[in-house]
């Protein structure tokens, strides 16, 4: 597909969708320090069950961040220790 002038071509890969999915998770996780901070200053808008549902969120996308790195490490060793 050509690029026009002005128009922005949308990536596409691995690397992309892992970039997205490292901004969503530190999103979360900035949400979740937010509302921790808004139930410190006893603001009632902000319920401590959000809170922490939202701090849960966080942890769960940060183990599963985790989980995708430690394989992604273990592929590269794998490959690494091939013989060719």
């Amino acid at each position: 597909m050509p690029v026009g002038k002005g128009k922005a071509v949308p990536e596409a890969g691995f690397s992309h969708a892992l970039t997205q999915a490292l901004h969503s998770v530190s999103a979360t996780q900035n949400a979740a320090v937010e509302m921790q901070r808004q139930v410190q200053l006893d603001n009632p808008t902000v319920s401590i069950e959000e809170t922490m549902v939202a701090m849960q969120k966080a942890q769960i996308g940060f183990q599963a961040t985790l989980q995708v790195r430690n394989r992604l490490v273990q592929a590269y060793s794998d490959i690494m220790n091939m013989h060719v």
